[in-house]
């Protein structure tokens, strides 16, 4: 646990330094860097891997007075690094993470990051938010007065029956993952902070043109690697990336959807190193 601007961050190093660049990884939403688990032994083997829950997620302390904005989820990701050492890195995100990766990047075409790197990789997120299919509890987690009810009375059945609606398959993760999911949510009353956390999907309309057209302009080898079921971060924006993005190499993954990390770690783990390893 590391103290980060007076918040508890939960970070974790895996791996020995082997020569290669580290890994560095930004979760998703509402989820933490658990999402990882089965992933990490194989993403760690030849290299070391860096994970941190964000601020509001996870382990991470959940502190009401926060905003959660995707602006402070990056500063909180770049002093992680600094106080474990890091000063560059291959950079891979999933969903929200993401959004937090294109902050990042638009600070380096800014000369304004104080960590190089080596790589991105950019896993069913929805930054393109104008082709996003935002679910419905989204949308009314986003709303000011049914956001904080709907957060009250969620439950661990709700959560499990949404989740299992936007994987390639309903039964691709086991009950006990999902459980594993609902535990970190609701650890230190996080369930509580969904609301005021999901106002993320705004900054992604606001600052639109600062991380776009940080993709656009980006000078690094980028992997596009994507869930082909998700029917949140649809496919389209994978082909909208692959096209915009200068130096971007597109890996489809047929059969599963918007959390392919989890639906078949093995199979995204691999398709990752691929990249990594080229």
């Amino acid at each position: 646990m590391l103290d980060v601007y007076g918040r508890r961050v939960f970070a974790l190093s895996q791996g020995e330094a082997s020569g290669e660049p580290p890994l560095l990884i930004l979760h998703g939403f509402p989820t933490s860097s658990h999402d990882f688990a089965a992933s990490l032994p194989m993403l760690s083997a030849r290299r070391r891997v860096v994970l941190l829950d964000f601020p509001g997620f996870g382990l991470s302390e959940k502190n009401p007075k926060d905003s959660f904005s995707l602006v402070e989820q990056a500063e909180a990701a770049v002093e992680v690094w600094r106080q474990l050492g890091v000063t560059h890195g291959h950079l891979l995100a999933h969903d929200y993470g993401t959004s937090v990766a294109t902050e990042l990047l638009a600070r380096r075409e800014r000369r304004l990051l104080p960590i190089a790197f080596d790589s991105v990789t950019l896993c069913n997120g929805s930054m393109h938010i104008e082709l996003a299919k935002v679910s419905l509890t989204q949308k009314i987690l986003l709303h000011r007065r049914a956001g904080p009810w709907m957060a009250r009375l969620g439950s661990r059945r709700f959560f499990g029956s949404r989740m299992r609606k936007i994987f390639g398959q309903p039964d691709a993760v086991s009950d006990a993952a999902i459980d594993e999911m609902w535990a970190a949510i609701q650890h230190d009353d996080g369930h509580l902070r969904l609301p005021a956390i999901s106002q993320y999907l705004h900054e992604r309309t606001h600052h639109w043109q600062r991380w776009i057209g940080a993709l656009q302009r980006l000078d690094l080898p980028v992997h596009v690697v994507w869930g082909q079921r998700d029917p949140i971060a649809v496919p389209a924006i994978a082909e909208q990336l692959a096209i915009e993005i200068p130096q971007a190499q597109l890996s489809w993954l047929p059969e599963l959807g918007h959390y392919p990390i989890l639906e078949n770690p093995r199979t995204w783990s691999a398709t990752v190193n691929g990249f990594l390893e080229q």
